[in-house]
């Protein structure tokens, strides 16, 4: 693999959760949806198995928080999960400044 498609992967598919809690700080995502909407807004498509796992990871340290949205199973960023994101568009905007 080519060491552009490597970085491209390790920071598409290999850090889903930024991605996770970037459209759920926005708005309620239905537990169906998050795979499409990742690809709509972001271009790549995950794989449904990823997601969920993401997910759970995502919920289990609290950073997402589980609710209903319009009779379905729905996430929302959380403060926590919010501070995270915070936190990676600092690295990455100090790592762009020294590359």
């Amino acid at each position: 693999m080519e060491p552009f498609q490597r970085f491209k992967k390790s920071n598409t598919e290999g850090n889903l959760w930024i991605y996770v809690l970037s459209l759920a700080k926005e708005t309620e995502i239905c537990d169906e949806d998050v795979s499409r909407l990742i690809f709509e807004k972001f271009g790549f498509l995950p794989s449904g198995l990823l997601v969920k796992r993401v997910l759970f990871l995502l919920r289990r340290g609290e950073y997402i928080k589980t609710e209903k949205y319009q009779g379905k199973k729905a996430y929302s960023t959380t403060e926590k999960g919010i501070a995270e994101l915070e936190s990676t568009k600092e690295f990455y905007q100090d790592l762009l400044q020294k590359v």
